[in-house]
């Protein structure tokens, strides 16, 4: 049994989701199919000795899909097509779209005109523009149908040949029957006037409908362009060579060609190309991809690296333990991919009645058209029957087509986006606002989401006579020298100060202790207990561990003869961090934090933050089942982090936050990215959240409305009574101003606080 993923082309609708998954499903040796919408991927577990994935893409390639076979993960963007591919096809779309709008605004002025004229509001339009009109028309529905609405056309085809719908087959047999319509009563007016009404053509609602659901599409593919980056920018994180020992020399080789055993030398600031096991010289490793911890790490003989980290100081050896697939970064890669490609738990509600609807819609037409062609005739005779079930036919088919209800929840989704923005809030897409108003959850890392994430002189504990920028001034002018990055927290610290350094004479790094150097006649030590120790100096380390327990570091400045001070460096708590976590309380939310820190730094934070539950010491794989366990609990959960280890985390959560200041495979891997690395933003990020899915329910509700009332009067369900049957003029009308209202409503949310 083979379970793999593939990338589909041809998706460009939701519905298309289901239909391949409907098909696969069908296949003999096809045990499951998930297909993924979002990331336009299908994940089939199948018999290979009954079924090939050749096969699998043969079986959907006459519905217009095909399976990308090829597994190069550098080529694609996450979508089933290289960034190349789409952003051509992106800038195709835009250019149909601009050339479409033109005539859509046109046509809209003409039906309101006509409306108007029989309103006896506005003056017939002279005859001869009015047989300008007649001839222009048709030419500008041609190219709106045949080239803008192709794909309309296609789903029309794919209907009647394979008897698959969806939203743009009821798209394409509206508009196909509104131009159809027109084209006959133009070309033979005079022999069928004297059995139906041909005083009306249909082209302007063809136009316009086409133009508007063209629009809404552009704007979908253009949110969805960067949804795959994530595994891109993971890609690039992992080192094109490696300095491999051959034949005792040293020589340069691509990495797909190191394999377990290559004894592998790494440069000062050079990245480590896989995973291995230190056999030679010690360094500072730089290992926030894997901790998310600012810090760089001490490594020694015996001590294990990872593929992608960055070495920051020294040079050293390592033998290789895990090539290609085998790393860490390689298994984060893998876990990016799976959460990514899993398929969403919300769909569009359009999307999710289009199977129904759109049969419904068709069968109602034809049963419209019968109802006048049998009963009508009766009452009225053959010819205005046939004139009347004409126009209840086209017009259902019109009314009925889902403009408004393509554009609820996009036209939302663009103000809600755009509102964000300005409160510097960074939504990806739909679905994780659609997400976001019902989490329960909030898990957040703690470096750069709940701390500052990089290292900061806290405070200076004096144990001399000497003040605070006199031990401050002695401290830098040592660390100045030093490649530890605890030194420039301390140098920071001297410089914001403005205060003057000192020459230092005879300086030393003493190893996995600290330093020493001369000042003047005195020389000073700053390092660990361990130096002041060897010292045979006396400190209080009740102190020292007081401190450490507080996720400090503390820093010692003595002399041959005492100790002077106990400088103490940490990742500070941001100022805002406190107020976000009262306020997501308030709102009955739980939060946990999950990080790579030891248990005592996690649990002071945690209790400094006000955070309801820590879990430390994990790594990217513990983040992610972490998630998992949440999720199944029943709990919608939103994960806020910011480093490479938190992407598994941040794709799997039902919505991934990325801080700002976090990096770029953070920031893809999340629906939701915020400025300025400001978590208080994430209670703005809930509450717009909710108003924009409040204006979606408004605009589905009106929509959807608007086609019960619509499609029974299109019918002529009330002529008997009334005598009300509904033209397709008017049909294009309602339709157009359905549309218009959908989109005032969403322009509504721009008023709206958060």
């Amino acid at each position: 049994m083979n379970t793999s993923t593939y990338k589909i082309k041809g998706m460009h609708c939701a519905s298309c989701a289901g239909i391949i998954e409907r098909t696969f499903k069908k296949t003999e040796g096809v045990t499951s199919a998930e297909v993924n919408y979002g990331t336009e991927t299908a994940k089939v577990a199948f018999d290979e000795h009954k079924v090939h994935a050749a096969d699998l893409s043969k079986k959907i390639e006459p519905l217009g899909y095909s399976l990308v076979l090829e597994e190069d993960h550098s080529k694609h963007t996450g979508m089933g097509q290289t960034k190349t591919e789409k952003l051509k096809e992106l800038s195709e779309l835009r250019t149909l779209v601009l050339s479409a709008l033109p005539l859509a605004a046109f046509s809209i002025f003409l039906m309101t005109w006509d409306a108007l004229i029989q309103f006896g509001v506005l003056s017939p339009i002279p005859e001869i523009w009015m047989e300008f009109f007649h001839h222009l028309l048709p030419l500008m529905a041609t190219y709106v149908l045949f080239v803008v609405g192709k794909p309309y056309l296609l789903g029309f085809y794919r209907f009647l040949r394979y008897g698959k719908a969806n939203m743009d087959t009821l798209i394409g047999i509206g508009t196909v029957a509104a131009y159809l319509y027109s084209f006959v009563v133009t070309a033979f007016e005079a022999p069928l006037s004297a059995y139906i009404n041909t005083e009306h053509s249909y082209y302007d609602v063809t136009i316009v409908v086409i133009t508007f659901i063209t629009l809404g599409k552009y704007l979908e593919s253009r949110s969805k362009l960067k949804t795959g980056d994530a595994i891109e920018k993971l890609l690039n994180l992992q080192a094109k060579t490696a300095l491999v020992i051959r034949d005792g020399k040293e020589v340069e080789l691509p990495i797909d060609q190191v394999v377990k055993g290559d004894l592998i030398v790494v440069k000062p600031a050079g990245k480590i190309p896989v995973d291995g096991e230190l056999t030679e010289g010690s360094s500072y490793i730089d290992e926030s991809m894997v901790t998310g911890e600012p810090m760089p790490v001490h490594k020694t003989v015996g001590d294990k690296v990872v593929g992608g980290t960055m070495n920051t100081s020294g040079s050293f050896t390592f033998k290789a333990s895990k090539v290609g697939s085998e790393t860490m970064l390689a298994h984060i890669i893998k876990m990016v991919e799976e959460a990514q490609g899993s398929k969403a738990p919300i769909q569009a509600l359009a999307d999710k009645i289009s199977s129904v609807f759109v049969p419904v819609v068709l069968v109602f037409a034809f049963v419209a058209l019968a109802v006048w062609l049998s009963i009508g005739t009766l009452y009225l005779g053959f010819s205005q029957a046939l004139s009347y079930g004409l126009v209840s036919f086209v017009s259902i088919l019109v009314i009925a087509c889902p403009c408004a209800l393509g554009l609820a929840t996009p036209t939302a989704i663009i103000v809600g986006v755009g509102k964000g923005a300005k409160e510097g809030i960074l939504i990806k897409d739909a679905a994780t606002l659609e997400k976001l108003h019902k989490v329960t959850t909030v898990v957040v890392d703690k470096t750069g989401t709940i701390t500052k994430g990089k290292p900061e002189l806290i405070s200076i504990i004096k144990l001399s006579g000497k003040t605070d920028d006199e031990l401050l001034s002695i401290l830098a002018s040592l660390e100045k020298k030093s490649e530890h990055p605890i030194a420039h927290a301390i140098l920071n610290a001297a410089t914001e100060k403005k205060l003057s350094l000192h020459t230092v004479a005879d300086f030393e790094g003493i190893k996995g202790k600290g330093l020493k150097g001369s000042i003047g006649e005195t020389t000073y030590y700053v390092g660990n207990e361990k130096l002041i120790h060897d010292l045979k100096l006396t400190i209080d380390s009740s102190l020292i561990e007081k401190e450490t327990a507080q996720g400090k570091t503390p820093i010692i400045l003595a002399t041959e003869k005492e100790v002077l001070a106990i400088a103490l460096v940490a990742d500070a708590i941001k100022p805002e961090a406190k107020e976000a976590i009262a306020h997501l309380h308030k709102l009955g939310l739980q939060v946990v934090m999950l990080t790579g820190d030891n248990k005592n730094t996690a649990a002071y934070i945690s209790k400094e933050a006000g955070i309801d539950e820590v879990v430390a010491e994990v790594l990217p794989e513990d983040k992610l089942n972490i998630i998992k366990k949440l999720q199944a609990e029943g709990k919608i959960v939103a994960m806020a982090g910011d480093g490479v280890n938190d992407a598994p985390a941040l794709a799997q959560a039902d919505v991934g936050i990325a801080m700002a200041t976090g990096t770029d495979v953070a920031i893809e891997s999340a629906g939701i990215t915020l400025l300025h690395g400001d978590i208080s933003k994430l209670v703005k990020a809930i509450k717009l959240s909710k108003i924009t899915m409040r204006g979606i329910k408004q605009n589905l509700f009106w929509a959807f409305f608007y086609n019960i009332v619509g499609i029974p009067l299109a019918a002529g369900a009330f002529y008997p009574l009334f005598q009300w049957l509904l033209s397709p003029v008017f049909a294009g009308l309602a339709m157009a101003f359905s549309s218009v209202s959908v989109v005032g409503n969403s322009l509504r949310l721009k008023t709206k606080k958060l």
